[in-house]
């Protein structure tokens, strides 16, 4: 290999370390943060996807790159890699529209119990724990208020997170199984 061909494999390694961890921590953290009703911490993580997964496309990018520049670009290892990257980029785009759906649930969840509170003169909805698993305990039916019906979706929304993002990680595995198999 030469001195370029180096060091774009560099580059692609760069950009696999500092941008496919980060994403996957930031959806792997979100569900858990849902779950406690901590809408700061996955605003954070909502950021974290959206950046992360921008960034990553440099893997795709240095990685076509490389491919290129040593001659195999038309292997089938490295076509379906990268049609399988170009799946977990789509895949990442619905997460980070999940957690912005999940955000305006609790948002909306958190207003509606300030309001009960603010009406009943009761302290604003249970912190923690507790409250996930009043949550995960309610049915929501159309009797239920606001509030209910807000933290369902949320919880909704965290599941599907969760889902999806062990998918985008066991297509990231296979993706780098194929790279070191037929490197």
């Amino acid at each position: 290999m030469s001195f370029s061909e180096h060091l774009v494999l560099w580059i692609h390694v760069a950009f696999v370390i500092f941008t496919i961890g980060p994403v996957t921590l930031a959806i792997m953290s979100t569900p858990r943060y849902i779950r406690k009703r901590d809408i700061r911490i996955v605003r954070y993580l909502t950021r974290m996807t959206f950046v992360f997964a921008i960034a990553s496309l440099g893997v795709l990018i240095a990685g076509l790159a490389l491919a290129s520049m040593i001659g195999k670009e038309g292997k089938p290892w490295i076509i379906v890699s990268a049609t399988l990257f170009v799946v977990t980029i789509l895949l990442l785009g619905l997460i980070y529209r999940d957690q912005r759906k999940a955000i305006k649930a609790l948002e909306s969840a958190a207003s509606a119990s300030a309001e009960a509170a603010g009406h009943n003169g009761e302290p604003a909805a249970p912190d923690g724990e507790q409250a996930a698993a009043e949550a995960d305990a309610e049915q929501v039916s159309p009797g239920k208020t606001d509030s209910a019906a807000s933290a369902h979706l949320a919880n909704v929304e965290r599941s599907r997170i969760a889902m999806i993002g062990g998918v985008v990680s066991l297509i990231w595995l296979v993706v780098l199984v194929l790279m070191v198999w037929n490197s």
